[in-house]
């Protein structure tokens, strides 16, 4: 394996195989179970967790496929990389439809990922090394295995395991036309028709992604009365919180009447569908597992964490989520969505600290995850980036690797928890171009068009050497990895990324590194400064400058000296274009609100 294990099957420190020597990033925050109630009962506030793909991380068994042994051995790569904890995607029994959000029991390990003990021991490495653990969990859908479901298509019309889920007669003379006009996430109509146990055509039944994930109903009690010991038994195994998929779901408008605009989760795949998303009694289910959690605080002062995966149309209604008594955090996408403009950042940061942390929550920033197209490529195909796109797919093509370098040190600077999509660290591009035949993603398969779909963003972690499986998976006689890795990922290796002290992974952890040591950066607040035209400055505490050049022009630096650590070269008195930097000066010094 690339990262080496004590005797005693814990994951060692430092790993040969891997350039990892030299000081660990400072550990400001005690490990778990060593910390003060106030201390504990605060580190989500500016915490900085990195999102771990479980089946493209690492491979302990050869089978080609990222597994909990995998990660427990890649935990001090993560130490020294310096985030204070990691998010695991579904690890749950699955058929994998849509690779674990498709949960067919929610209190188990899949065997492709490992088992129990495995994930035991994973916490208590994590924890040893003062590593938090989250978990995804997926109320919204379960998969169509799972035991609930198989009984609510045994059992028929009006039984008690129908009204688990949203069952409803179809309309037409026969009951063949779908009960609303509503489309799926992933494409298609968002019902399917079963056949009942006598072998006739039946019912409908509610899929707002894939017939392979049918909606649970929360309106029935035993719904939320079943989450309450899938919660309690993950944080009985020593967890430090949840990841909450789809959070403004669950629940749909009691009629399910047709919607005025039913193509528009298929068209945008986002959740607008004002009757199937972000409706009033959501809020309870918040209320309730919050209260869960402070039970679990109460005991030890360890806080538990609670962050949704909220996709609301504007700030303020992300807002409502975060309200003290309900989820601790929701991750900001209107951050990661935000195209390369300095307008379009200075408002979306604005509006976030002022209604997320308005509510006496803390705003959690996002540049990428397991459903989105890489940073490096999405910055790379925007106007202005100049030429390349999609078709330099091994650099990213034009300004993408330094804009992607410039947004990552900004979010480092801005006040709140961020959250690093594994992956990002090394700067990796989106693997564009793989061939139709290997495409996995439910969307690609339900609509037939490559547009959305997120393959290409989950390839496997390359770590080391010149060719795949680049030490991803275990063995000299290796299975493939699940997705094909191209060539060109030697270039964005870990071994190479560790030996290269320009790469994204230095920058990421000379940040982190900062972020933890100097009191003006974490939790807080910011002042804008006034700036060029194309230049977003701001002051953190007493004299900490962030500024990002988001022109292609050097331009004034905001602040004198050399800087403390900028994205790409910055000499004295100046900043490139697409170059972000952080300076230390007098402070107060031109602290006035930017115009706008």
């Amino acid at each position: 394996m690339l990262i080496a294990t004590a005797d005693n099957g814990s994951p060692a420190e430092d790993a040969p195989s891997l350039p990892l020597t030299g000081p660990a990033a400072p550990a400001v925050r005690p490990a778990t179970g060593t910390t003060s109630p106030d201390t504990a009962q605060r580190w989500w506030r500016d915490a900085v967790i990195y999102q771990v793909y479980v089946r493209s991380f690492l491979d302990s068994t050869g089978d080609g496929i990222g597994d909990l042994a995998g990660v427990r051995t890649g935990l001090p790569y993560l130490k020294k990389l310096g985030v204070d904890g990691i998010w695991l995607s579904p690890f749950y029994p699955s058929p994998q439809h849509d690779h674990g959000y498709d949960v067919a029991d929610y209190r188990d390990v899949d065997p492709v990922y490992g088992d129990l003990a495995e994930f035991d021991l994973l916490v208590a490495d994590a924890h040893r090394l003062g590593l938090r653990v989250l978990l995804d969990i997926v109320p919204n859908h379960c998969s169509s295995d799972h035991p609930w479901f198989r009984a609510a298509l045994e059992d028929g019309p009006g039984s008690e395991a129908r009204s688990l889920f949203h069952f409803a007669d179809g309309r037409g003379a026969d009951g063949e036309l779908p009960p609303n006009n509503w489309r799926a996430m992933f494409g298609g109509p968002a019902w399917s028709r079963v056949t009942e146990p006598d072998g006739t055509a039946g019912q409908w039944y509610l899929h707002m992604f894939t017939p392979e994930q049918p909606d649970l109903n929360w309106r029935n009690p035993a719904v939320p009365a079943d989450f309450d010991k899938v919660l309690r038994f993950w944080l009985d195994r020593g967890v430090d919180g949840f990841r909450i998929d789809v959070a403004a779901g669950l629940f749909k408008h009691p009629e399910l009447p047709d919607s005025p605009d039913p193509s528009a989760d298929e068209r945008t795949r986002d959740s607008v569908n004002p009757l199937a998303w972000n409706q009033p009694e959501v809020h309870q289910v918040w209320r309730d597992w919050r209260a869960l959690c402070e039970e679990y605080t109460a005991r030890d002062g360890r806080d538990r964490l609670l962050v949704g995966e909220v996709s609301v149309r504007t700030p303020s209604e992300q807002a409502a989520y975060v309200r003290p008594d309900e989820l601790h955090q929701a991750f900001f996408f209107h951050l990661l969505t935000a195209r390369w403009d300095i307008d379009t950042f200075r408002t979306v940061i604005s509006e976030a600290l002022t209604d997320i942390a308005g509510t006496g929550s803390t705003v959690t920033w996002v540049l990428n995850n397991h459903d989105q197209v890489r940073t490096v490529t999405r910055y790379a195909t925007e106007p202005g980036a100049g030429p390349g796109g999609t078709s330099r797919t091994e650099s990213g093509g034009g300004l993408g690797p330094a804009r992607a370098r410039a947004a990552a040190l900004l979010m480092l600077a801005l006040p709140g928890a961020a959250y690093i999509y594994q992956g990002e660290e090394l700067g990796l591009p989106e693997v564009v171009d793989l061939p139709d035949e290997v495409l996995t993603d439910p969307i690609f398969h339900r609509t037939g068009s490559r547009q959305h779909i997120r393959d290409g963003c989950r390839v496997p972690l390359p770590w080391s050497g010149h060719a795949s499986p680049f030490g991803f998976t275990a063995g000299t006689d290796a299975a493939r990895p699940w997705l094909p890795q191209p060539e060109w990922f030697a270039d964005h290796a870990t071994d190479r990324a560790l030996a290269d002290t320009r790469s994204f992974w230095h920058l990421y952890r000379e940040g982190l590194q900062l972020r933890r040591s100097l009191p003006q950066l974490g939790e807080g607040t910011l002042r804008w400064l006034p700036s060029p035209p194309q230049v977003l400055a701001f002051e953190r505490g007493d004299g900490l400058v962030c500024a990002v050049n988001f022109g292609t022009e050097p331009v004034p630096a905001p602040a004198p000296g050399v800087p403390l650590l900028a994205s790409g070269d910055c000499p004295p008195g100046t900043l490139p274009g697409s170059t972000a930097a952080w300076w230390m000066h007098a402070p107060g010094s031109a602290s006035v609100p930017a115009p706008r």
